[in-house]
């Protein structure tokens, strides 16, 4: 990175635990962190929305993805945005979408919101980069 601090949009579309780009951008995101760049906010899309949920429980000698990521944008400040389209189709709402669609239950993480492609395209006015981390299909 240069030394001329930036303003990023992470965009994340692979799940954790079946591809690495979640791993991939929180390593990013706390390297460019560290070098005194903003992090604008975490875009979730695709497979990515799985990385929101408060129900992900992993074997104890792994590494708890989702629980890492709220730790670290609550530490920072940073919005994580799910995609509203992705996350309904994955069984992943707040308590507005469990009201709306009159489901039993909600699974999003704090500090997570549910949000359409607006987010997104706000972000690529603020942020002077948009890096994505893709699944790998």
């Amino acid at each position: 990175m240069s030394s001329e601090p930036h303003h990023f949009t992470l965009v994340i579309t692979g799940a954790p635990y079946s591809t690495q780009a979640p791993q991939t951008a929180l390593g990013f995101a706390r390297a460019a962190v560290a070098q005194g760049h903003t992090i604008d906010r975490v875009f979730l899309y695709g497979e990515g929305v799985h990385l929101a949920s408060v129900l992900a429980c992993p074997p104890s000698d792994e590494t708890n993805w989702p629980a890492a990521w709220c730790e670290f944008l609550e530490a920072h400040a940073i919005p994580g945005i799910a995609c509203v389209a992705s996350a309904l189709r994955r069984g992943l709402v707040d308590q507005a979408e469990q009201d709306r669609y009159e489901l039993p239950a909600h699974n999003l993480a704090r500090p997570f919101t549910i949000a359409g492609l607006g987010e997104w395209v706000e972000s690529t006015i603020q942020s002077s980069r948009i890096i994505y981390f893709h699944g790998g299909d």
